[in-house]
């Protein structure tokens, strides 16, 4: 660990410096790897189409494709967590993008469901990696005031990599069948490679912007990892226990009450994201439009680039907004938001569906729901899920507990996206919006009573957070699990 090198949070030192340059193109950087992670999700939405005709597989080999890629990257998200203590964060994106490049070339390939599930499996291990690494990199290397910018640049760069997944399918549609949908999954291997050679071009640079911000991230990140913080030496030897040993215990097995308070925030904030129905809208948007009223193929993908401007628009807004509203309170108003929005979606849908002639007005309603509940999500919990969960465990149990995260996230991901054809036939389409409105309700409860705020904290103060409010609580006699978090 070399002084100026790193920073990971801590002191009144950085939060009166500006945004340093240097983190903010390492953190961009980094974040790449999730344009091509938003791309695989949001060509596949499009790609389907033209999959399904010309391989000739059911709904049900639909579902499984679509969802496959989220099982995998469970997988890929727990492995990556150790790998990145093991082999340090920037060698795991590296990582990430071979893997990415490995499954683009073998589902542009694709002569066969078989070596396309194969790929998708492939791109999935990538997908884990690169959700688990980016948000925590840009975590640890961001000051306190600046934190939420960097840390939402992922979510940032996922929505951009949606829209271009979108916009790929518009253009590339226009092929011949057998090629169209080929070079729309195949052609996200080159950005993999350049990827991957970027990153081990970036040098060895300064994140921090004066020499005081230096040394008070440095005594902060001794603390915080069991280390003297008297020790003068600039390179220090880190303790066994911060190369991931030991982790999983005291995540799991026997961990402290604001440990376990910080894993359960963690893994519902990542359960709730997608347990809304993100992912039923991200990769099925033609579906649900088709279903509202829209007939020709053409104007499904155009409506379908209105969901990924939409996204991407909002989660531009939203990573201004972080460091200034704060977390807690985009998150309380984009589950307001969707509930509404969601409900209102469940309602047009389901008039549209008893209804003997086309509506016009529910055609419109629809559209406008669908965007609304992107916008409102897109708004908070989308960027919040990841900056929020990448600040707030503590040094030691930061990579493994963001990996638990993600594979929470990428179950539910898989589960909604495996589900919903079959969800929406049994319960139809409008229904199973009205439920992912009920599970909305859940969520907004959840935030208000156990995320506190964590706008302009230290990494390490928003550890003592959770210890204070834990320690206060038992002296008071107190559940801290059922404290309102105002």
């Amino acid at each position: 660990m070399t002084v100026g090198k790193l920073g990971d949070g801590g002191g009144e030192a950085e939060k009166l410096s500006g945004l340093n340059r240097y983190a903010c193109a390492c953190a961009i950087v980094a974040s790449m790897i999730s344009i091509i992670f938003g791309y695989d999700t949001g060509v596949m939405s499009g790609a389907m189409i033209f999959i399904k005709e010309d391989l000739k597989i059911d709904d049900t080999q639909v579902e499984v494709l679509a969802g496959i890629l989220n099982i995998c990257a469970f997988v890929g998200s727990l492995i990556a967590g150790r790998t990145s203590d093991y082999i340090g964060r920037r060698y795991t994106i590296v990582l990430a993008s071979i893997i990415f490049l490995l499954g683009s070339v073998l589902m542009g390939y694709g002569p066969n469901y078989a070596i396309l599930m194969t790929g998708r499996c492939v791109a999935g291990i990538g997908v884990g990696f690169a959700l688990m690494i980016a948000p925590v990199y840009s975590a640890e290397i961001s000051s306190a005031t600046h934190r939420g910018f960097l840390s939402s640049l992922p979510e940032v760069c996922i929505s951009l990599g949606i829209l271009l997944g979108y916009v790929s399918n518009y253009f590339f549609a226009k092929l011949t069948l057998k090629l169209g949908w080929r070079m729309m999954l195949g052609v996200a291997a080159i950005p993999s490679l350049a990827l991957a050679f970027g990153i081990l071009k970036m040098p060895n640079r300064r994140v921090c912007n004066s020499e005081q911000e230096v040394e008070t991230r440095f005594q902060d990140i001794k603390i915080a990892a069991g280390i003297d913080p008297n020790c003068k030496e600039d390179v220090v030897k880190l303790p066994r226990k911060t190369r991931g040993e030991g982790v999983w215990k005291e995540l799991l097995l026997r961990p402290s009450p604001s440990v376990r308070w910080i894993l359960l925030a963690a893994v519902g904030i990542h359960f709730f994201e997608h347990a809304t129905g993100i992912e039923a809208v991200i990769l099925y948007s033609p579906r649900i439009f088709k279903k509202a009223g829209v007939t020709s193929k053409k104007k499904l993908l155009l409506a379908t680039v209105g969901v990924g401007l939409t996204k991407a628009t909002f989660i531009v807004i939203a990573t201004f907004l972080l460091d200034k509203v704060g977390r807690r309170k985009l998150l309380l108003v984009s589950s307001g938001g969707i509930i509404v929005a969601l409900t209102g979606l469940g309602f047009c849908l389901t008039m549209v569906e008893h209804a003997k002639e086309q509506l016009l007005w529910a055609l419109v309603s629809s559209i406008v729901a669908t965007y609304t509940y992107v916008a409102f999500f897109s708004v908070g919990m989308a960027p919040v899920t990841w900056v929020y969960s990448s600040e707030i465990f503590p040094l030691k149990l930061r990579a493994q507990g963001m990996g638990i995260g993600v594979a929470v996230n990428r179950l539910m991901n898989a589960l909604v996206s495996m589900t919903f054809l079959s969800i929406s036939n049994a319960m139809t389409i409008g229904g199973s919006f009205f439920m992912f409105a009920g599970i909305s309700v859940l969520a907004l409860v959840f935030f208000y009573f156990l995320l506190p705020e964590t706008k302009g904290k230290s990494l390490e103060e928003i550890e003592k957070l959770f210890t204070r409010r834990n320690s206060a609580a038992t002296k008071k006699g107190i559940d801290p699990a059922k404290q309102s978090l105002v």
